[in-house]
């Protein structure tokens, strides 16, 4: 599997954590998005939409075909059903849902608009600064953490994790969000269990090895 990720992508950053929670080898290949490398013919030709992530198959994974997948939650969706262990998700059908709650709060409510292309529109079409930027995405990552925090709060059974004692999907979307809401300056000390979480799955290899500042990109 080869695939095509930025270092500081939270899109990314979330599949990287898949992949390496499923003891998936995989190479990657670096898409530049601060030199507009993704909006080139070339890296279309492998994503239409000109997004990272991207995760092309060989024959063995794609069923016989080189195929190439999009979409973070597509791709992992796809890494569960493929590679079901370890699992992601639980086995119960309600704490599935609930896992995957926690998991839509990053993935649908703060990282839509807090992602690039929307900062890079409030900078260029709207004239935000940077004072402005960090606002705009604290408004949101505080919306979606404060009921993250209440439902991690609510849950007496949980362990070291979102939910149980191990991670889950939710960990897998959670963590990027923290690292992105470090980068844009908002206190993380309001949420002491979202912290504590972050800090957990810190001690996985798993997870220090799909860090933005571990990846070769970086700089």
């Amino acid at each position: 599997m080869k695939l095509y990720t930025f270092f500081r992508s939270g899109t990314s950053h979330r599949l990287r954590i898949a992949l390496n929670l499923k003891g998936l080898r995989h190479e990657q290949e670096a898409v530049d998005l601060r030199s507009e490398q993704h909006l080139g013919a070339v890296y279309k030709a492998i994503h239409p939409q000109g997004l990272v992530p991207a995760l092309a198959l060989d024959a063995s994974d794609g069923g016989g075909d080189a195929r190439v997948l999009i979409q973070s939650p597509a791709i992992i969706e796809w890494l569960e059903e493929r590679h079901p262990a370890p699992p992601l998700l639980p086995a119960d059908p309600q704490q599935r849902a609930h896992v995957r709650a926690l998991a839509a709060i990053v993935g649908c409510d703060i990282h839509p608009v807090n992602n690039r292309r929307i900062l890079e529109a409030l900078r260029h079409d709207f004239g935000a600064d940077d004072a402005a930027v960090n606002r705009w995405c604290a408004t949101w990552i505080t919306a979606g953490f404060d009921a993250i925090e209440a439902l991690l709060a609510a849950d007496t059974r949980r362990g070291d994790f979102c939910f149980g004692d191990a991670p889950t999907l939710a960990d897998v979307y959670l963590v990027p969000q923290v690292e992105s809401a470090r980068r844009f300056k908002v206190d993380m000390n309001r949420w002491p269990l979202i912290s504590a979480v972050d800090a957990a799955c810190n001690r996985l290899a798993a997870f220090r090895n799909a860090a933005p500042a571990a990846q070769p990109d970086a700089s």
